[in-house]
């Protein structure tokens, strides 16, 4: 089964008001493998948990006697205009938590843009006929880079606006809980961009050889492919995965437009830092003009005024797509992103802050002795 086959909602309860109540149902709506696979992380679960856990750890100061009538949380990103700095970040095999998929997430996304990832598991032409608002799509770096140029000029041609190279997962680390409750991808949900690409041969190695090094990391890119790409498309794009100053410096010199910031959700190294922590450094790195994006624990929209103020941009969300998406269809997305923008305005009224450029780090409250 590709979910619990319980009916989605098509009207929402009067208690359903944040993320986390979207996160309680949504357990119920998708198979126990499933849900192991989407709640999962890597490892010990330390790069998941250290996402929440450092935004928790952030305080923000309250002010007051601020005009903010004519407040907004509107802003220009990559020469688009979105209505707010919240947008969906790419998760694939969205069929397994509800039958029409991305399709679905698209018709959701009304007032943002939407990251479609290479492992969509609908086509990336249909779910652009779908789309409600703009769209990026994630790319990963196939074997081949006819495969990759393949993608790209799909993307290109069906109305998408920016790429987003994921870097990060080279090596992708199982989930441990997953594993131990037989998660395994159905023969009815599949990465169909990439169904038609032939089998990669496998790299012949020795005994000596390890499976990682001279196996997987054999295929994995290298700035001459980013080199290669820039050259490929004249649609801005973004490096996702990012935590280190130095990458993020070598990643726009060599031509690209902007960098995300992410432990991939804690599904990558699981000792990787949490994306809040790895932010300012960034941020300080490329300077108050670079477009610099952040992804990885946000539930509310306290968390988004936080990444603003220790440098995004705009923040990308993950599991809550397909919570609201599991629990609710295409109204579900469209209700969580909305309870996820009302919290961000009331926070920053109550912050003092009437529109984005407002949101700084003198926002935030520092506890003598405790790290921001």
């Amino acid at each position: 089964m590709i979910n619990s086959g319980k009916a989605k909602l098509d009207s929402l309860p009067a208690d359903l008001l944040t993320l986390e109540d979207y996160a309680r149902l949504a357990q119920s709506y998708v198979d126990p493998p499933v849900w192991a696979w989407l709640q999962g992380g890597s490892g010990s679960l330390q790069a998941l948990e250290a996402n929440r856990n450092a935004l928790q750890r952030l305080a923000v100061y309250n002010r007051l006697l601020v005009e903010c009538r004519h407040g907004t949380t509107a802003i220009r990103l990559l020469g688009q205009d979105v209505a707010h700095p919240v947008l969906l970040a790419p998760i694939g095999f969205q069929r397994l938590v509800h039958p029409e998929g991305e399709v679905a997430c698209a018709r959701g996304a009304l007032d943002t843009a939407l990251v479609v990832s290479t492992l969509a598991s609908c086509p990336l032409e249909d779910i652009a006929g779908a789309a409600a608002g703009p769209l990026w799509f994630q790319l990963y770096f196939q074997p081949e880079r006819h495969q990759t140029l393949a993608l790209v000029r799909r993307a290109e041609a069906a109305g998408y606006q920016a790429l987003v190279v994921t870097l990060d997962t080279p090596v992708k680390p199982q989930g441990v809980a997953a594993q131990k409750a037989g998660f395994a991808l159905p023969e009815s949900v599949s990465s169909v961009n990439v169904a038609d690409f032939a089998p990669t041969s496998p790299v012949r190695l020795t005994r000596a050889d390890s499976f990682i090094f001279q196996g997987v990391m054999a295929y994995a890119p290298q700035l001459g492919d980013i080199d290669w790409l820039r050259g490929q498309t004249r649609l801005p794009i973004l490096a996702k995965g990012v935590s280190h100053p130095d990458d993020a410096r070598m990643l726009i010199g060599a031509g690209l437009d902007g960098i995300i910031v992410s432990n991939h959700g804690g599904r990558s190294l699981e000792a990787a830092p949490a994306a809040i922590d790895a932010l300012p450094a960034v941020r300080e790195a490329l300077g108050r003009d670079a477009t610099i994006l952040m992804d990885g624990g946000i539930r509310t929209g306290s968390d988004v005024l936080k990444a603003i103020a220790l440098g995004a941009n705009a923040v990308m969300i993950g599991r809550p797509q397909l919570h609201a998406l599991a629990v609710a269809g295409s109204l579900g997305v469209a209700h969580m992103l909305k309870l996820l923008r009302e919290e961000l305005e009331i926070a920053m009224a109550l912050s003092g802050c009437p529109t984005i450029k407002a949101i700084t780090p003198a926002c935030l409250f520092r506890a003598e002795g405790v790290p921001c």
